[in-house]
């Protein structure tokens, strides 16, 4: 990934309704969602949320796939992870004892959900 491509998805997470289809995407996994079915349960209108997908569509945060007169679209889960790796891919510098490497990210967010909520 380059700066480019993240900015290119970072435009297109850029407002609340974005990010609750993605998320949205994400909790429905593999299954994914139909258009229509999204902007009942997120209580949009259908034509607004399909401006946004299209928006994350053209940034590869989702896919879509035509199933007779509906679109089902899924979350591009790879293109997210492949984002959180170009932000955290020089994670803590030169530190090397430091201990904020990426794959140890889970713990760090158990920890720090922790702190935030005794």
């Amino acid at each position: 990934m380059n700066r480019d491509e993240a900015t290119t998805i970072f435009d297109s997470l850029s407002s609340g309704v974005r990010l609750d289809a993605w998320r949205l995407l994400v909790k429905a996994g593999n299954e994914g969602k139909v258009a229509g079915e999204m902007a009942k349960e997120m209580g949009v209108a259908p034509n607004s949320l399909s401006f946004h997908l299209k928006a994350m569509l053209h940034a590869g945060l989702v896919s879509v796939e035509q199933q007779g007169r509906f679109q089902r679209y899924r979350a591009n889960i790879p293109v997210m992870m492949a984002l959180i790796a170009y932000l955290t891919e020089e994670c803590c510098g030169d530190d090397t004892e430091a201990s904020c490497h990426p794959s140890q990210a889970s713990s760090m967010c158990s920890t720090a959900k922790s702190q935030v909520n005794p």
